[in-house]
């Protein structure tokens, strides 16, 4: 395979929207982008992380060092969760008007960095909060500059204007897209992963999967987006159980996380549509389920759903998954449950039961999927129409497995 002849510690750019820097030792950037920052004379930034990754995975060792030789002053919001909440936005936001901050640094993975994304919009719209943001109260054309030190291989959102958060009285987890909120540079080194544990190695590889099924499938889907989503497959097919057997492998992290990249890319240019919008109300509803794992309840049931209106598309996409679909709308059934099969023999095996939701609660899923701020945009873009009926099949054949 041609992967096997890059070399991986050949720190390279992906030039998007933005520029990342890939690769093995890709965190030693952090001092060339520190110097951009010192030419638009910024010396003040703040840090949006979550408790412990930035420093377990060893980021911090690197990134502070740079901070203190290159001058800068910062401080660090270090209270950022999973599902994070517009709350967490606002107490980022005050650390940061307070010290004066004029850029922000997020380091995690989808929480912290979508966290910062937020942050770095109420600090140009200081009478603003986050849920004058995430209720879409005004439209930002502005943020301080953001950098994106990515420690997990799922979101895409180092690549991407996309954020989400929570407003956790609502039970609402909209969704927000911006331009002012791509990063300015982004980080993705494969040693900042290995901490990852199985779990949450599996959660975000499969929102990755998530994020190139809906992108190559929308109605604004390109041939842009479908080669980046096959792509993404076959280096998840192929690197997924390699990390999985061997978390230290940074051969498989790195081709992970260049998946990721590419399926976040793909998404920014196709969007997402039913599994992301039906996913949200779970996670929003139940905040300790991770995001990715919802995606994976869900998804055999949305390809069964949408197989037949994109099917040569999916065929195409998911033939490194399932080999031999000839693009026709009888195949439903059948690659839904082979998505299904392979989503177990990694680990991903939790239905909408086994997180504690039954048939009863159907209804109000329904209700907040279609209610949520930002997700009847999703909705629209569904290749088959995302009627009431429709999205209740959908969370009901999730509650347990296909093929029982």
């Amino acid at each position: 395979m041609w992967e096997t002849k890059i070399n991986p510690y050949k720190v390279t750019e992906l030039r998007c929207k933005n520029t990342t820097y890939l690769g093995i030792g890709a965190i030693n950037k952090i001092k060339d982008v520190l110097n951009e920052l010192k030419k638009r004379d910024i010396s003040r930034v703040l840090l949006v992380t979550g408790k412990s990754s930035y420093k377990i995975s060893g980021t911090w060792n690197v990134v502070k060092p740079a901070l203190e030789s290159e001058g800068f002053e910062y401080s660090i919001y270090d209270r950022v969760g999973p599902n994070p909440t517009v709350d967490m936005i606002d107490e980022g936001a005050k650390i940061g008007r307070e010290m004066g901050a004029q850029a922000v640094i997020g380091i995690g993975g989808g929480s912290p960095i979508d966290t910062a994304k937020g942050v770095a919009i109420l600090l140009e719209y200081t009478d603003k909060t986050g849920r004058d943001l995430y209720e879409q109260k005004f439209t930002p054309e502005k943020a301080v500059p953001i950098i994106a030190v990515n420690l997990t291989h799922g979101t895409g959102t180092e690549v991407d204007r996309f954020a989400v958060a929570t407003i956790p009285e609502k039970n609402h987890k909209p969704a927000i897209a911006y331009d002012c909120i791509y990063p300015m540079y982004a980080i993705d080194d494969p040693q900042l992963t290995t901490k990852l544990n199985r779990t949450q190695t599996i959660a975000v590889t499969v929102d990755a999967l998530n994020h190139i099924t809906e992108a190559a499938t929308t109605l604004t889907a390109s041939p842009y987006s479908i080669l980046t989503a096959k792509e993404t497959v076959r280096l998840i097919v192929r690197y997924l159980p390699a990390a999985l057997n061997e978390p230290d492998n940074l051969i498989a992290r790195y081709y992970l996380l260049y998946a990721s990249a590419l399926a976040g890319i793909s998404f920014d240019n196709g969007l997402l549509h039913l599994t992301h919008a039906l996913e949200h109300p779970l996670s929003a509803v139940k905040p300790e389920i991770y995001h990715g794992l919802g995606l994976g309840a869900l998804l055999p049931s949305v390809i069964k759903a949408i197989y037949p209106a994109a099917a040569e598309k999916l065929a195409e996409v998911y033939s490194p998954m399932v080999p031999g679909l000839k693009g026709i709308p009888g195949e439903a059934g059948y690659i839904a449950n082979k998505v299904e099969e392979w989503l177990f023999t990694v680990g991903c095996t939790q239905k909408l039961s086994d997180f504690g939701f039954a048939k009863q609660d159907i209804p109000n899923l329904v209700k907040l999927a279609k209610t949520t701020p930002s997700l009847d945009g999703l909705l629209a873009l569904s290749p088959v129409p995302a009627t009431e009926e429709i999205i209740a099949k959908i969370y009901e054949e999730s509650l347990r497995p296909l093929n029982r």
